[in-house]
């Protein structure tokens, strides 16, 4: 996947080099492609239509204003469906990193689903071994509002079955294969021998750490 896939006007690329680099799609902000020491680290779906209407599959979508089912609008909220503007190009920093900015604010389809005036700022900055992506959701209306946000993020691993999950152990989720039953994580590492859906309360005091064979381990 590369910016030559795509329209100009559709999407950012963020170049660090040495086999670095960030790929954006304005379709809802949706980072498409990310490429550390030369291995491509996120899943993006081939069933992919890129039209500018429905979500893009795979990769980083954004979540907002709302996580899973939405009585008011589409499922995952409205902001992986809308066009982002681009406030800074990417440009590089005084370390060498390659940081953009995109934004969304109200318009007049996502006030007819959730009638609040908001801002996002979603900054991206690409090092040579890592990958930030940092949110801010500002509330630009007169009244408060409630609203849940995930960055919803795909990683590709060769093998799923050679593939652990460290630095949850201890830590409250919700079983989505048992009917959401509430439960204590006490694997160390998460190993993947069956198909697994949980949803963790909160977020571990250290780092977690996805590890593959022939792959460099995704530190969180």
């Amino acid at each position: 996947m590369s910016a030559s896939d795509f329209p100009a006007s559709d999407t950012v690329v963020l170049e660090r080099g040495e086999g670095s680099r960030v790929l954006v799609h304005l379709h809802g902000a949706t980072v498409l492609s990310w490429v550390c020491d030369g291995q491509e680290r996120l899943f993006l779906s081939s069933k992919n239509t890129y039209d500018n209407k429905v979500p893009i599959r795979g990769g980083i979508p954004v979540a907002f204003p709302n996580f899973g089912p939405w009585s008011q609008g589409p499922m995952h909220g409205f902001a992986r469906i809308r066009r982002w503007t681009v406030t800074q190009p990417p440009k590089v920093a005084e370390n060498g990193d390659v940081v953009a900015v995109l934004e969304l604010q109200q318009d007049e389809e996502t006030l007819k689903m959730w009638n609040h005036k908001f801002k996002m700022t979603y900054t991206l900055t690409l090092s040579d071994s890592s990958f930030v992506s940092n949110m801010v959701i500002e509330n630009t209306d007169a009244s408060s509002f409630e609203f849940t946000f995930l960055l919803h993020t795909y990683f590709r691993v060769s093998d799923i079955k050679d593939t652990t999950v460290s630095g949850l152990k201890g830590l409250t989720y919700f079983d989505k294969m048992n009917d959401i039953t509430e439960c204590t994580e006490d694997q160390e590492p998460i190993k993947f021998t069956q198909t697994l859906a949980k949803i963790f309360k909160d977020s571990p005091a250290g780092p977690v750490v996805i590890q593959c064979s022939g792959s460099r381990p995704l530190e969180l």
